[in-house]
């Protein structure tokens, strides 16, 4: 900041209080930041700005497309730019032919991601599902029915609005080249939306050359309490016909301070406080539109996230394999298929859980004649009905060795066969009663091993 001096009147507007350049000390406060579904004000987008831009009637830009005249304003070089990109789709392109409103209100989104006040996480219709961007209304610069694209889309627009003998050549970078091709003759020497990229990527070293230092080219699409509007858009259409037409000469957007210091921006007016709640208002109709967006957006994020847990749930309950580590993750072909085959696990199936038990249609096997009934459960099982009950109620997944889920049969199965020093065989063979019959073939006890 620059102290106070006596020849204030002499200088430019700019004040000594005024914020420090933000644009190029910290390219993170540039763009707009606001929750999902919060629209975007006035004050946010500097709709007063874009409207002095767009309705500036000095015809002094010299047109890149043939046969449309030679000199245009801004706001119809901006249009016709845009229009004329690569990445511009027919459908866009016949919705600006058919609402030259929308076109406008289409091409002020695009300056805001031009300079960066709009990054590539914005969104601007209530239908977008990506959580990778944020939904905004912006009721100032939506007032047709058009779609105004998002972000990302707008962005690859702009990158390719560039001049037919461009498309072969890489355009100029730097502002040095710029110039350098505008003093060969070549006008005009690059697209304006280029020369916008330009512009803001060289913010920095351009504040001490057409500014006072304090300022830079980003701040004059920040919001600011002290510079007006109108001379904001002044001093940035005086940077565009320094580079895209003359940069020496008289300039038509010139004041007295411009003309008296060459290579500067015209001064910058100091707002009074009156004057600044003039600036940027937002009227009722565009709050009460912007409140309706917002609600709209948050029941459709309502009703897809409704649809997105029904999904889960649904595809939770259907029939799906798990392996015997006892994780429930459903494991794909592919990785099965890709894993060596002495690490690949054994699949068990998990039937759907809404399917209820009841609907099976095997019946438990009657018992046989002459079976025995045990005091405890009244009639003790043979091995076939335990072997069955076993495999209708049992999970596979649940350690065997879980005394809480031993019933007096499966204790049979255990204790009727092994003695009391071979009980630590049962940690490794559950199904001891079976075994019996092999040791009793063999005529000894059955190993560890």
């Amino acid at each position: 900041m620059h102290p106070p001096s006596n020849s204030h009147m002499m200088a430019p507007g700019w004040l000594p209080e005024a914020a420090p350049p933000v644009g190029y000390l910290s390219r993170k406060a540039l763009p707009i930041k606001r929750n999902d579904a919060e629209p975007l004000t006035r004050e946010d987008v500097q709709y007063d700005l874009l409207h002095y831009l767009f309705s500036d009637v000095n015809a002094v830009f010299t047109n890149a497309t043939p046969g449309k005249g030679d000199k245009v304003t801004f706001g119809d070089l901006y249009v016709s730019a845009l229009y004329s990109s690569s990445k511009c789709s027919k459908v866009l392109k016949e919705k600006m032919v058919e609402t030259p409103a929308f076109s406008l209100e289409f091409a002020k989104i695009a300056l805001l991601t031009n300079v960066g006040r709009i990054n590539t996480t914005m969104a601007f219709f209530p239908e977008m599902k990506t959580a990778l961007r944020t939904y905004h209304p912006v009721p100032s610069l939506q007032k047709t029915d058009g779609n105004a694209q998002d972000a990302p889309r707008i962005k690859n627009c702009l990158k390719a609005a560039l001049l037919p003998s461009e498309l072969k050549a890489a355009p100029p970078s730097t502002p040095d080249e710029v110039l350098g091709k505008l003093k060969t003759g070549v006008r005009p020497p690059t697209s304006v939306v280029n020369l916008i990229f330009v512009l803001a990527n060289h913010a920095a070293p351009l504040a001490s050359t057409h500014f006072d230092g304090s300022l830079n080219f980003l701040d004059l699409f920040l919001p600011n309490k002290y510079l007006a509007s109108s001379d904001r858009a002044r001093a940035f259409l005086w940077l565009l016909y320094h580079y895209l037409e003359a940069n020496a000469g008289p300039n038509p957007f010139d004041d007295h301070y411009s003309r008296k210091h060459p290579g500067k921006i015209p001064s910058l007016r100091r707002l009074s406080q009156s004057e600044y709640r003039k600036e940027n208002v937002d009227t009722p109709e565009e709050i009460e539109w912007g409140s309706r967006m917002s609600n709209q957006r948050n029941i459709f994020l309502q009703k897809l996230v409704s649809s997105m847990e029904g999904d889960r749930k649904a595809k939770a309950s259907a029939p799906h394999f798990v392996t015997e580590t006892g994780n429930n993750l459903p494991r794909s072909q592919r990785q099965l298929q890709e894993a060596p085959k002495d690490e690949r696990s054994f699949l068990f199936y998990v039937p759907s859980r809404e399917a209820p038990a009841s609907t099976s249609h095997h019946q438990e096997p009657k018992p046989f004649h002459g079976h025995r009934a045990t005091a405890s459960e009244g009639q003790e099982r043979t091995m076939f009905q335990q072997a069955w009950h076993v495999a209708k109620t049992s999970d596979p997944l649940v350690d065997s060795d879980d005394d809480e889920t031993t019933d007096e049969h499966a204790r049979l199965d255990y204790g009727k066969i092994l003695s009391r020093e071979d009980e630590h065989i049962l940690h490794f063979l559950p199904q001891a009663r079976r075994l019996s019959v092999i040791s009793r073939i063999f005529r000894r006890p059955p190993s560890p091993r």
